[in-house]
Formats: C-alpha cells, sequence, structure tokens
C-alpha cells in the first residue's frame, strides 16, 4: 500500500513515516498542501495523512480540494486542535477519520488498517482466498488445509507481503502491475518494473505447493487463482466408457 503523508514539522514527518515504513508501507511524504496537490495529480495512493496545520493552504482546504478534483482515497486527518467544532469540519470537507496530537503509533496504523479494508471493501482484519489467509493486523500469512486442521505458517518479507496483500485485496479480479509497482515504491527508492516479477516469482514458489497460482494477465497483471486439483484426463469424445 501507497501511502502520501503531508505534514510540514520535519521531526513530527519523520517519526510517522519511520513507523508506517516499518510496517510495511511504502510513503512518500511533503511538506505542504500545494505540493500535494502536484503529487496527487501526477501519482496514484491508497491513503492520505494530512496535518491540518499546513503553511499556506492548510489541511481542512487541501482535503476539500482534493475531494473536488475527485480523489476518493481515504483521507486521516491529523491536528493539535481538540475542538469538536474542529473535528466536525474535518469530517464534513472530506476526511475519513481524525486523530489529535499527540498519538500513540499503534492507535494510529489500528485506524489506517481500518480505513484500507473499508475502501477496499474488506471488514476483516482478515483476508482469505481459498486456503490462503493474511491477518493485516498481525501481519501474519498462513496456509489453512482442508479438514481443520493446524495452519502453516508462510514467510514474507516486507516487499512480498505488500505485493501479497494487493494481490489478495483485488482477487478474484486482476490486479495491475503499475500500481502493484507504485505500492512498492515511494520517490526515495529506485525500484524497476522488473522488481515486481522478482516478487511475484518468489511468491509463485511459496504459493503453487499449497494450490494457489499467480497468473500472468498479458498487458495487466496478475490474478491470484486455485490451482485445479489433479485428477483423471478427460476421456476422449466417441470413446466407450470403463
Amino acid at each position: 500500500m501507497r501511502l502520501l503523508l503531508v505534514e510540514d514539522d520535519v521531526m513530527v514527518a519523520s517519526g510517522i513515516k519511520l513507523g508506517l515504513t516499518g510496517a510495511g508501507y511504502a510513503v512518500d511524504w511533503v511538506g505542504s498542501a500545494e505540493r500535494a496537490l502536484e503529487v496527487t495529480r501526477a501519482e496514484a495512493f491508497d491513503l492520505a495523512v494530512i496535518d491540518i496545520g499546513l503553511p499556506g493552504m492548510d489541511g481542512l482546504a487541501l482535503t476539500q480540494v482534493l475531494r473536488k478534483e475527485g480523489h476518493a482515497m481515504p483521507v486521516l486527518i491529523l491536528t493539535a486542535r481538540d475542538a469538536l467544532q474542529d473535528r466536525v469540519q474535518g469530517l464534513d470537507m472530506g476526511g475519513d477519520d481524525y486523530m489529535i496530537k499527540p498519538f500513540e503509533l499503534p492507535e494510529l496504523l489500528a485506524r489506517l488498517r481500518a480505513l484500507l479494508r473499508r475502501s477496499q471493501a474488506a471488514t476483516s482484519a482478515t483476508l482469505s482466498f481459498g486456503p490462503l489467509e493474511l491477518d493485516t493486523a498481525l501481519r501474519l500469512a498462513c496456509i489453512r488445509p482442508a479438514g481443520g486442521s493446524a495452519t502453516l505458517p508462510i514467510e514474507l518479507g516486507p516487499r512480498e507481503w505488500t505485493v501479497m496483500e494487493y494481490l489478495m485485496l483485488q482477487a478474484p479480479k486482476p490486479a495491475n502491475k503499475d500500481k502493484l509497482l507504485q505500492a512498492l515504491t515511494g520517490w526515495d527508492k529506485e525500484i524497476t518494473p522488473n522488481a515486481v516479477e522478482v516478487y511475484i516469482s518468489r511468491l509463485r514458489g511459496k504459493l503453487e505447493p499449497h494450490g494457489l497460482a499467480l497468473r500472468s494477465i498479458r498487458g495487466f497483471g496478475y490474478r491470484l487463482e486455485l490451482l485445479e486439483p489433479p485428477g483423471e484426463a478427460a476421456p476422449v469424445a466417441g470413446a466407450p466408457e470403463p
């Protein structure tokens, strides 16, 4: 998931970005509303974290402009203002949630996960596809075999997790390769388009033994699918049945 952080306080922004990247998110940071508008007109983001007290245009006005320009990504508003009127105004101008500074990182992460699940029409912290389960709160991946036996953990690196989570949120629809690349990178990291193929290849090696496939969709991206169980060959037309 790729997040946009709009915060003018360097120390606050550095701390938030460190916490978010440590949780597996790709984070791009800008220090003004004007710069935020520039990048959102050129890049796609899954969620924005916006401070109200920005220089020039403030965070509330930025949120309102983003909505007028058709951006549907969730917006979490950060502010030191705790008056009821400020919270109501922030939500009325297009914010999806509101956090008052100072706050604890675990609560911020929980609120972000809730907003992302809501935006992707997922209501549970656990994503499931066939035998595969991702616990987005604990960041655990496992295979749940048929018959209710014990789950088998799957080790996923941070970027493998990002790709797997995006694929599961899109399933059964295919995931766009360009959006997968955007989910993996920030402006401060150089990742080539071939990087997506590298992580897809690694995930295939971990999923195929458990009956899951990552099918390449030419010119678009990849789709998570269930492998057909091995069976007898189909009978030849006209051949006598045994």
